[in-house]
């Protein structure tokens, strides 16, 4: 649950960040830019230690991403993501293992988890793998 709530509180803060730099100096803070603060926002808050930067710096690529849809496609603003909503998700890119036969996922920073569902597919010739997991349950160590 530290990836999840961590993320959440990277996009949130990013989110804050690049509200701030437009409203008070009228310029944008590229996805670069916030991936750049997240050494000091480690030192701020030590608890985002525990969590792989690769995830936190996702958290910014899909803040990034959700900005391009807004000014490409005309969708709806980026919203502050909140720990009620039902769907909690986190990116784990690289240093993961799947052992598709007992249905595990070894995850850096959390441990082996068992997996409810396990699938995988390729995806423009990289292989994906998507798992929907019940973090309620036991973490095998």
């Amino acid at each position: 649950m530290k990836h999840i709530h961590a993320c959440r509180f990277v996009y949130n803060h990013s989110l804050e960040q690049k509200i701030r730099a437009y409203e008070q100096e009228g310029r944008n803070l590229s996805c670069f830019d916030l991936n750049n603060r997240l050494p000091a926002l480690k030192e701020e808050h030590p608890w985002l230690k525990a969590v792989t930067s690769q995830s936190l710096q996702s958290a910014n690529k899909n803040l990034d991403n959700a900005f391009t849809r807004f000014f490409r496609e005309k969708k709806g603003f980026p919203q502050f993501k909140s720990k009620k909503n039902p769907v909690q998700s986190f990116q784990i890119p690289q240093h993961y293992t799947v052992d598709f036969e007992r249905h595990r996922i070894k995850l850096p920073k959390i441990g082996e988890i068992k997996t409810v569902c396990l699938s995988s597919s390729l995806h423009r010739g990289n292989e994906v793998c998507h798992s929907l997991c019940d973090f309620d349950r036991e973490v095998v160590r």
